[in-house]
């Protein structure tokens, strides 16, 4: 086919970014495409080729595979495919052929290459990593180790209350921290002092370990400011040492803090903490989505939202086991109670039931059973008073199945293990992702680390687990489209969650199950995994990328939802997006889908 410079021009104003250059500018670039017909079932390039350029299609349909031969897009009239290839030394990361007559409209690497870094339109289009949202450092965003101060005041434990009053003097701060060589024991405050010396009438030689708080909480300096806040208000105190495997590296004090975006949800918090029923606590839960549309608004990352939005949550649980407490009386051994899902994950939205369980010291008796069964029972109805309603597959604390002593849990997931039957794939998928809320965190520890070490091991059960995580797939159509939902309420719609979320979390758990990975969230396990090599640095970042985009399209979605007075769902019309959004969008998925196949052929991940 012939294409004149007229005609090819006329075309490349049809197609974005092309149609956002200034007229002279589109003009110049058009002598640097070269069209280049070929015949249906020819290679266009194979994987680890040099790249000629970047490929657009005028007429014509291209197939683009990945490494493991998995068919990742369809591509038709105005898509553009190599250029991943191109930002990473021009070698190919896929193979393409034709599936019909095509004529390709080649841009040399050298003149794509200028585009990028001259036009802000083509970068901002051809930069499938979708870069933060520029804004000013936050509490919500800033780190605890920029936060506290590096030198705490530091006693030994034979230290008097005196001495201790006099460093504190000296040093015109209101805490000490008592430690035995880097090690944190406890925290004395001016408070303590005065209301337990002062007020106690106690003498001055009265060693500080009587009057400190012995093992305070604590926080690592990777948490983030409104960690310290929520804590702070929670638990009604003003000091939180900062610890770093243990050893005493810093604390934060109500004078370290500013609180500019995360007031709004530390104040939710602060109200939870001395509500007295669940109805009062649901007063305050119900401006969540409120909080919701002001975070999005604000720019914050996903993964800052979904904390936010999931420390509320945690609060209400621990209030709540507060209030059963003071109805029930004092529990009659230790226990712990765990969320899962994605109150576990701290990846809690708009939209969020609940998942519990409660672990019990094997020292329970039968006889006790019956005090945790209205605890749960207690917490649970509050959590659906306060909008997080009942786990419709009953995985919850209510369900004596999930209510039981720890050699019952490590039993269960021994088994769920040893065979992984379609049942025990669920379940374990779900237990994957406990964490502690309010209790005896010991009683969870050692029940974490063996069942990550065990499952690791067991490579059938690996390979079920894996099998499982490919259930959920992105919601992928030919010819550049979206798959979506075929009738009723969401017909025509995307599901952002179970077709587009769940996939990347399914991903995050089997990686952390393959390097026996810690952490439960779902960013956290991406980010542990390409540290740990389970997953390649390109690979790795290319699902960050796209967990990133298709996370925050969610949450973007539900903000509108909020503004608009409409219900808050999980589900997006393509309509209405734009071409831009829809194009970055389907890459993401196709990331996904790409890092699917790598896992199913037993592959960390691409590139």
């Amino acid at each position: 086919m012939s294409l004149t410079p007229q005609a090819l021009q006329s075309f490349l104003t049809t197609v974005h970014p092309y149609d956002a250059l200034e007229a002279e500018k589109l003009a110049a670039l058009v002598p640097a495409f070269r069209p280049h017909a070929m015949k249906a079932g020819e290679q266009v390039y194979a994987l680890g080729e040099d790249l000629e350029g970047l490929y657009l299609i005028h007429d014509g349909q291209v197939e683009v595979r990945d490494e493991n031969d998995v068919q990742v897009s369809q591509l038709g009239s105005r898509n553009s495919f190599g250029e991943r290839g191109l930002s990473r030394d021009g070698i190919a990361v896929t193979s393409a052929r034709t599936l019909s007559d095509t004529t390709l409209l080649v841009l040399p690497k050298a003149d794509f290459l200028r585009l990028v870094e001259t036009e802000p339109a083509a970068a901002k289009f051809f930069d499938r990593s979708r870069a933060p949202k520029p804004r000013k450092a936050d509490l919500a965003t800033s780190r605890v180790e920029t936060l506290m101060a590096t030198r705490p005041l530091t006693c030994a434990p034979t230290a008097t209350v005196q001495e201790a009053a006099g460093l504190m003097q000296s040093a015109r701060v209101s805490s000490v921290c008592v430690t035995d060589g880097d090690v944190l024991k406890g925290i004395a405050t001016i408070r303590d002092l005065s209301g337990k010396v002062v007020a106690g009438a106690l003498p001055f030689d009265t060693p500080v370990t009587q009057v400190m708080t012995p093992d305070p909480v604590t926080l690592p300096p990777s948490a983030i400011g409104s960690d310290v806040l929520h804590m702070m208000m929670e638990r009604r105190i003003g000091h939180i040492p900062v610890t770093d495997a243990g050893k005493l590296v810093g604390i934060v004090t109500q004078t370290d803090l500013t609180r500019f975006q995360a007031v709004s949800s530390a104040a939710l918090v602060s109200e939870i903490a001395y509500a007295d029923t669940p109805e009062e606590m649901a007063k305050v839960t119900a401006r969540i989505p409120q909080l919701l549309v002001q975070l999005v608004a604000s720019g914050n990352r996903h993964e800052i939202i979904t904390r936010l939005i999931t420390d509320i949550a945690d609060t209400c649980t621990r209030r709540l086991l507060a209030l059963a407490e003071a109805k029930l009386g004092p529990a009659p051994v230790p226990y712990l109670w765990l969320a899962c899902g994605s109150q576990g994950r701290q990846e809690q939205t708009g939209v969020s039931d609940q998942d519990n369980c409660l672990m019990l010291s094997d020292e329970v008796s039968e006889a006790q059973m019956g005090y945790f069964a209205e605890l749960a029972q207690f917490v649970c109805d509050g959590l659906n008073t306060c909008g997080y309603v009942y786990c419709p597959g009953d995985m919850m604390a209510t369900n004596p199945r999930w209510c039981q002593p720890v050699k019952v849990w490590k039993e269960y997931f021994r088994s769920w293990i040893a065979k992984p039957s379609p049942e025990a794939q669920m379940l374990a998928s779900v237990m994957f992702d406990l964490r502690p809320i309010g209790g005896t965190k010991s009683l969870f520890e050692d029940v974490q680390e063996k069942t990550l070490a065990a499952a690791s091991r067991n490579s059938i059960f690996v390979a079920h687990m894996i099998s499982n995580a490919l259930k959920h797939t992105p919601p992928l159509g030919l010819l550049r489209g979206f798959a979506t939902v075929r009738s009723g309420e969401y017909k025509n719609q995307v599901d952002l969650k179970h077709n587009g979320v769940v996939p990347v979390v399914d991903l995050g758990r089997v990686y952390a199950l393959q390097g026996k990975l810690a952490p439960v969230n779902t960013r956290a396990r991406l980010e542990a995994a390409v540290t740990a090599g389970v997953l390649s640095p390109t690979g790795g970042q290319d699902l960050l990328d796209a967990y990133d985009l298709i996370a925050e399209t969610r949450l973007e979605r539900q903000a509108g939802q909020v503004k608009a007075g409409d219900k808050v769902t999980n589900h997006l019309a393509p309509s209405d997006l734009s071409d831009f959004e829809r194009s970055h969008l389907r890459d993401a998925f196709v990331v996904v889908k790409s890092l699917q196949a790598a896992i199913g052929h037993g592959k960390g991940a691409l590139g």
